[in-house]
């Protein structure tokens, strides 16, 4: 309990994320060799919206919790997962859109949890067919990875982000998507912006986790668990969507 008290006490107002802009296009998503939910490989647009470079952390987190008056993960008490710049865990879908309607209210923008689509795209940094951000070098191969995440999540941002400038994405913890999962999705998913099914009784999921035996994801692999489970390898990354300008052309008249 000793970790959460210094961090509410220094918290106070807010800490708005940093946000990268991730350009409008198709891309390809799944993976043919993949587990049969990545099936099959389709074409899928995604407009542009922005993406936090970083998993939410403890201190952004803790901000949230000092508003609101809400109670703390129990992960907090545990000096592996308390420090200021891990990831926050052991938090459950409903409150990490909870944080995500908070700050929106708080900063006047408009921030909410990804969609699958939009976090694989993210994810590929604008590439196409690779396994992982990086290419197809197996994820022993990233640095430090024999070091790394022995006991819980690393402080996020210590290694280099990819090609987008997101860090630790596929890696470090597994982060809440806005989608209800099904494993069957991709074979009547929609081509523009997919949102997922309209219901279901698991929340999607992506990326990397601390705990398993491998630590980094294909950019591709799906994970999922219902929504209110609080897991020590579950956090977050927020979204934004990027309003679109409408140029109106008016005709010229003639004197």
């Amino acid at each position: 309990m000793a970790a959460w008290s210094k961090l509410g006490r220094a918290q106070s107002g807010i800490i708005e994320p940093v946000m990268v802009c991730i350009p409008e296009g198709w891309f390809e998503m799944g993976c043919a060799s993949g587990r049969d939910d990545e099936k099959p490989v389709h074409r899928v647009w995604v407009d542009t919206f922005e993406m936090a470079a970083y998993q939410v952390t403890n201190e952004k987190y803790g901000c949230f919790l000092a508003a609101t008056g809400g109670a703390p993960p129990p992960s907090l008490q545990d000096a592996n997962f308390s420090h200021p710049k891990m990831p926050v865990v052991a938090v459950s879908w409903h409150e990490a859109t909870r944080y995500c309607e908070w700050l929106s209210d708080v900063s006047g923008k408009s921030y909410r949890l990804p969609t699958e689509a939009e976090w694989e795209r993210a994810a590929r940094g604008g590439t196409q067919g690779f396994f992982y951000p990086w290419g197809d070098t197996p994820p022993e191969m990233v640095p430090d990875y024999g070091r790394r995440w022995k006991l819980g999540p690393e402080p996020v941002g210590l290694y280099a982000p990819n090609a987008y400038g997101l860090y630790n994405v596929g890696d470090n913890v597994h982060e809440w998507c806005a989608d209800w999962y099904d494993g069957g999705y991709y074979g009547r998913s929609p081509e523009r912006n997919p949102q997922g099914p309209k219901s279901g009784t698991r929340k999607a999921s992506r990326g990397g986790s601390w705990r398993h035996h491998i630590k980094v994801t294909r950019t591709a692999a799906r994970s999922s668990i219902p929504p209110e489970f609080r897991y020590a390898d579950y956090g977050f990354r927020i979204a934004g969507s990027v309003a679109k300008i409408v140029t109106t052309v008016r005709e010229g008249h003639s004197s």
